[in-house]
């Protein structure tokens, strides 16, 4: 049998380490290499080439694509089974005048939700998702806002919900989520998120009110209402240079707080972006590498922010806390599989990043049911598979093809958005792994 080296093997060097990594997703192995055996394959000369085949490293090419085929054929059979994820906007206001806002630039519609439109939409996905296992997360703008006929709406949108049995999630900013306690208690809220960029000073300067008076503390009374009340809290933190150096005060503060030894509490935190139109100052953006070499960095450094949060570092979080790793990933972007958006004046679209983007409607649920069946298509063919680079790419069962509307602002839907999946497996491996600081 003629073998070769897989072209989905990834082998690269552990970050600040003499030792190399060798991950093959289709085979399903990982190992951490001596310095001595990494020469072994950089050089292609493999001593015991029997250990390599084992595991898949060496393997014959028609039985590499078999396997390939039967995951992919797998990856298709449990993603037909998975959940769906179905986003519904109740309006696109904020009373928050946050910078880096990627949707303040919508031309928004003056229309308000009314209850029909609300009937509408759970007629539309009973029947479209009948035979899914589903549930809805509320979006915005800011869907918790002050006043009866906000709370109203809401609270019809929850109650509709818990009459189907779906479960129900909600992104907020949290200036009101006090406010709304009673109202979730009604709904099987399956999880909030709410967004805290820093501790009092830092995020009121980038999370301020329309007029600029500081929304820190309403917010964490919010938090605290929330875990009291027996929700579970997902604190999502959005990062840049602006606020980068302060994560470990926020993280202090959490653990203080009490928050990070509840099991209801969790935690995300995220890159700020361009997208769409938002980001005029793009020099206190990071890039991917650079966004994670600061979070390893200050791992290093400040033992509370890997107490506050645990990276996933691509696939190896999963990989130390399963013991195994996680099953190769042939599409990461869910627009229009396990992923929609619906909004208040009607209209259909793919996922969270195009919703309210006029040019990215699908069609409409609302007064009446249109798609737009080829654009949807286009969505739904998206995989490494149909997208050219991926097909050669040996990190494409981990990277997934990225995300959809980032590659489509860039050009088009079957191109990549490329993830650094070999530098942030060096970067995980090293903190999970070798130096056991997570």
């Amino acid at each position: 049998m003629k073998v070769y080296f897989s072209r989905h093997n990834i082998f690269s060097r552990i970050r600040e380490s003499e030792n190399y990594f060798l991950i093959n997703t289709l085979s399903g192995n990982a190992d951490i290499v001596s310095p001595e055996k990494a020469r072994e394959i950089l050089d292609g000369t493999f001593t015991d080439a029997e250990e390599y085949v084992e595991k898949g490293y060496l393997i014959d090419e028609e039985k590499e694509e078999k396997l390939f085929r039967q995951k992919y054929l797998d990856f298709l059979d449990a993603r037909e089974r998975s959940e769906i994820q179905i986003f519904f906007v109740p309006n696109y206001s904020c009373n928050f005048s946050c910078p880096y806002c990627y949707q303040k630039e919508y031309q928004l519609n003056t229309d308000t939700l009314r209850f029909e439109v609300v009937d509408g939409f759970f007629d539309y996905i009973g029947e479209e998702f009948s035979d899914r296992k589903k549930y809805i997360t509320i979006f915005g703008g800011e869907p918790l806002l002050d006043g009866k006929g906000a709370k109203e709406k809401i609270a019809y949108l929850i109650a509709s919900a818990g009459s189907l049995n779906i479960d129900t999630a909600v992104v907020t900013n949290g200036f009101h989520l006090i406010e709304y306690i009673d109202i979730l208690r009604q709904g099987a809220i399956r999880e909030i998120q709410v967004t805290l960029d820093g501790t009092e000073e830092v995020h009121n300067r980038r999370r301020p009110l329309k007029g600029g008076a500081g929304t820190f503390n309403r917010i964490v009374e919010g938090i605290d209402a929330a875990l009291e009340n027996g929700f579970r809290l997902n604190l999502r933190v959005v990062l840049d240079a602006q606020n980068m150096e302060n994560l470990p005060e926020l993280a202090a503060f959490s653990i203080d707080k009490g928050w990070t030894e509840n099991p209801l509490f969790k935690t995300q935190l995220g890159r700020n972006y361009e997208l769409h139109t938002c980001q005029a100052e793009s020099g206190r953006l990071y890039s991917r590498v650079s966004f994670y070499e600061k979070i390893y960095d200050m791992i290093l450094g400040n033992p509370e922010v890997g107490q506050f949060h645990r990276p996933a570092y691509s696939l190896t979080g999963f990989l130390f806390d399963n013991g195994q790793l996680p099953d190769p990933l042939f599409d990461s972007c869910p627009a229009c599989k396990t992923e929609w958006a619906f909004d208040y004046t009607g209209h259909i679209y793919p996922c969270t990043a195009t919703v309210g983007k006029k040019d990215e409607s699908l069609g409409t649920f609302y007064p009446e049911v249109m798609k737009n069946t080829d654009i949807i298509d286009l969505w739904e063919m998206r995989d490494i598979t149909t997208i050219e680079e991926c097909k050669t790419c040996n990190l494409s069962l981990v990277c997934g093809g990225g995300c959809g509307s980032v590659a489509k602002n860039k050009g088009s839907i079957a191109s990549p958005d490329c993830r650094p999946e070999k530098e942030l497996i060096g970067m995980g491996i090293s903190l999970y792994f070798e130096r056991g600081k997570l």
